[in-house]
């Protein structure tokens, strides 16, 4: 069950340019909010929400789905590296001043929950170049709902790394609980450990975020809840079957 005083279901806002007025902005369902300190969703803006519109329509193509799926993608993975410690680094420009920076302290590699989130390693390796990947799969018991770990290949030094957890849609959290655990046993500490999910439900997301509080989740929208099977709602459908075979 979900504690009702810590969500506020799914809101309508006016989107659009901020020097119009609300009048001349349409109406949009904007994202569940969601008060836990771990949980990150991504700004509502009208570019996302636009993504967002093309992603769950059931009309839209293969192709389409993929590409702007990507597209958001490419955020939650630019959000995730911000939370990613830093370093103070001065250099020198071409034109012979200095410029006080920073740099990524650290190393990162990407863990994809098969299949779905292989859909994501794309946008990671954008950002990332050479980064390591690994993958974890495990599956749904349709009745139960319970998940069940299958295989799981990581890189042999995880457990030093900043570990970017890929899954597209967090219903119950079952899978991706399941996931955290397993890289915890392979040393992976509870605070190295970014996940990145499109959409999530407020039950998953604070199932998840009150287990493990020390891992953060960057998401692009919290659903209105869960349905009787299970199914994110709205949601998008399968991820995974429109991404890869629809």
């Amino acid at each position: 069950m979900v504690d009702d005083k810590v969500i506020q279901r799914a809101p309508s806002q006016h989107l659009g340019p901020k020097y119009r007025p609300d009048e001349e902005k349409p109406s949009a369902t904007v994202s569940t909010k969601v008060t836990h300190e771990n949980v990150t969703v991504l700004p509502q803006t009208p570019q996302l929400i636009a993504l967002l519109t093309m992603i769950r329509d059931k009309t839209t193509n293969r192709a389409d789905f993929i590409f702007y799926s990507n597209r958001i993608n490419r955020l939650l993975v630019e959000e995730a590296l911000n939370h990613l410690p830093c370093l103070p680094q001065t250099i020198t420009t071409p034109v012979g001043r200095p410029y006080a920076g920073v740099q990524f302290e650290g190393k990162i590699c990407g863990v994809s929950i098969m299949r779905a989130g292989e859909a994501m390693e794309q946008a990671l390796r954008e950002c990332c170049r050479s980064v390591r990947i690994g993958k974890i799969l495990i599956q749904r018991d349709e009745e139960t709902s319970l998940p069940k770990l299958f295989y799981d290949k990581l890189p042999g030094d995880v457990a030093e790394r900043w570990v970017l957890l890929l899954d597209p849609m967090l219903a119950t959290g079952g899978s991706a609980l399941m996931a955290v655990d397993v890289l915890r046993s392979r040393g992976v500490p509870e605070d190295h450990i970014l996940f990145l999910n499109l959409i999530a439900s407020p039950e998953g997301a604070a199932n998840f975020a009150q287990k493990f509080p020390k891992v953060r989740i960057v998401t692009a929208f919290v659903d209105q809840g869960l349905d009787e099977k299970n199914y994110i709602v709205p949601g998008l459908g399968d991820f995974g079957d429109r991404f890869y075979t629809l």
